[in-house]
């Protein structure tokens, strides 16, 4: 069996690297000397970057524009993105259109997949309910009939992005219990923001929705579109925190290797050597059960367990390990761990906030738990 990721998938993580180079994380303000969101928008200029180099539309199949490659292929430009945090709603409108292009009616194919893979709209996705990823999501909107469309009632927090984005993608259930994927424009009459601040100072939005009406070529209500499209965000937050804590430890070995005590390299203490050699097995189990969960989202191949599984053993491993990634890299940096004038500041504000969008690791142990029981033989 042949591991090693395709010339096309190899191709988009080249192109990324090429487009994330000149990102600077030290230059975005730090998050606890800021009052306020650290910016007023994303990086569009990157984002612009992005769009050029045709990495917004790789999901997208060659008919509307895109690249036709798989999750896979996404999670290594997202894997790159983590590494610089960028600033850009890269995951949620790449995750947001592969949903559209496979669930989707042709009419709302055609409004929104081209101009997005363009870079010309930018959608995001409600994703944490009203409690912030305590409830499921789609339990927080109502959504009912109403003549021609549909009417949204309900409350979604901390929708990252969303006083940028033109559409967000809202989760909600209906009558007879089935969920359903809601277009909300932004500005649309009903629908308001109230602000919220992410650990990282980037700026969220509470949705709450009070009759407000959607045409119906807007709603999706394909059977599985809410549950494909959790999992694909899910495995994409994965993706961010593996490069996210790959740049981390990088960070480091460079401070460890420079900085000496009693004549010799921090880094040759054998105390030392064996915290970065965990941190180390942290990354590549978390890389290795990524590309599990990628593989399975993008192949739709069978198993012992259906995708969810996967997704889960890669999102315990992701939000366990990028915390004792960034917390070993705070220990061992001594007193430029605390500054929050120094890059890893950022980096540890951002991985809390990716711990947190994945939820407890105890959580997903249960989830499995429940999976491994329902799907027992016999």
């Amino acid at each position: 069996m042949d591991f090693t990721f395709t010339e096309e998938q190899q191709a988009a993580a080249e192109a990324a690297r090429g487009v994330f180079a000149d990102v600077a994380p030290d230059a975005v303000p730090s998050p606890t000397l800021t009052r306020g969101a650290v910016a007023d928008d994303f990086d569009r200029a990157l984002w612009g970057r992005l769009a050029d180099a045709d990495l917004l539309s790789l999901l997208l199949d060659p008919e509307h524009g895109g690249a036709g490659l798989d999750s896979i292929a996404l999670c290594l430009v997202l894997r790159e993105a983590g590494k610089v945090l960028a600033r850009v709603p890269l995951l949620e409108n790449s995750a947001a259109l592969a949903a559209v292009q496979a669930y989707g009616g042709a009419e709302l194919k055609s409004a929104v997949l081209e101009p997005a893979g363009r870079g010309e709209v930018v959608l995001t996705v409600a994703a944490q309910g009203r409690t912030g990823g305590h409830d499921a999501a789609e339990r927080a909107v109502t959504a009912r009939r109403d003549g021609d469309g549909w009417v949204l009632d309900g409350v979604q927090t901390a929708v990252p992005w969303a006083y940028d984005a033109d559409f967000t993608v809202v989760p909600a259930h209906t009558d007879a219990d089935r969920s359903v994927l809601a277009l909300v424009p932004r500005g649309q009459e009903g629908a308001e923001l109230a602000e919220q601040f992410a650990t990282t100072g980037e700026r969220l939005g509470e949705l709450r929705l009070e009759s407000v009406q959607v045409p119906e070529r807007y709603v999706i209500e394909g059977e599985g579109a809410w549950e494909w499209l959790r999992e694909l965000l899910a495995t994409g937050t994965c993706a961010l925190a593996l490069g996210l804590g790959e740049r981390v430890l990088r960070m480091t070995s460079e401070y460890t290797g420079k900085r000496e005590q009693f004549g010799y390299p921090v880094a040759t203490f054998q105390a030392v050597a064996v915290q970065a050699a965990d941190r180390y097995i942290d990354l590549r189990a978390m890389e290795a059960t990524l590309w599990q969960a990628a593989w399975r989202i993008g192949s739709g191949a069978a198993g012992v367990l259906p995708a969810a599984g996967d997704v889960a053993v890669a999102k315990i491993w992701a939000a366990e390990g990028v915390r004792r990634v960034v917390q070993t890299a705070q220990h061992l940096h001594g007193g430029f761990g605390a500054d929050v004038d120094y890059p890893l500041h950022r980096y540890h504000a951002w991985a809390k906030h990716l711990e947190l969008s994945l939820g407890p690791a105890a959580a997903h142990e249960e989830a499995l738990g429940d999976l491994l029981a329902a799907h027992a033989p016999g």
